[in-house]
């Protein structure tokens, strides 16, 4: 057992150095030769990549934060090879890595401590532990997010959504089977509260009509 929480310790110190990976950071700087977080928002992220750069310099960055999310869960499934690990204890070891590999990725021990918000890292922690529920908050975001322009707007709303989903997903699996996750329940209401403690600058802007909106295919 002792081998076990050794395991599991090294594979959570693992997704914090993942989530950690600056690559906002290292890609405005090597490519174009600036520090994304003195521009736009101030954040290392996809987002204020796109608004600064534009979509050529935001979607490797899109991709690499989900994957480094998607890849710390799905680590975590190496634990199923002891035998005494149930498959329930694998969706928990699963939750447990979202949280450094998102605060890696906020607090990034590679860039100063100064990250993002976690938003493409937390969808790709959630798409390797139930990417259905992950393609449905991922709708709810893209039909936020066409109708207002509002990225933040949309990150919450989709944040939002995912406890609903998962409550309604839990309860349908308690009827058909007796038997339903709290510890998944928990950690959605987690996601959506932290989605939302991240995004509070923009609540504040959005509330006085001062945020900024996004366009896509907007020629820069």
């Amino acid at each position: 057992m002792t081998v076990t929480y050794c395991a599991v310790l090294l594979l959570l110190i693992v997704a914090y150095l993942l989530g950690s990976i600056p690559s906002a950071v290292w890609i405005g700087r090597h490519y174009y030769g600036i520090d994304v977080r003195e521009h736009g928002s101030k954040n290392a992220g996809a987002t204020n990549m796109l608004r600064v750069l534009g979509m050529r310099a935001a979607l490797p960055v899109f991709v690499i934060d989900f994957l480094k999310g998607f890849v710390a869960v799905t680590l975590m499934a190496l634990m199923r090879f002891d035998a005494s690990i149930s498959p329930m204890w694998i969706i928990n070891f699963k939750i447990m890595a979202v949280a450094p590999v998102v605060l890696g990725h906020i607090f990034p021990i590679f860039a100063s401590f100064r990250g993002g918000k976690g938003v493409s890292t937390l969808i790709g922690a959630i798409t390797g532990i139930q990417p259905h529920l992950a393609l449905m908050c991922l709708a709810v975001w893209v039909l936020i997010f066409i109708f207002t322009h509002y990225v933040s707007f949309a990150s919450m709303a989709a944040g939002c959504a995912f406890p609903i989903f998962v409550s309604i997903f839990s309860t349908i699996n308690y009827i058909r089977h007796g038997d339903t996750s709290i510890t998944f329940i928990i950690f959605s209401v987690a996601v959506a509260a932290l989605l939302i403690w991240t995004h509070r600058a923009n609540l504040a802007r959005l509330k006085a009509g001062t945020e900024s909106k996004t366009y896509i295919w907007k020629k820069r």
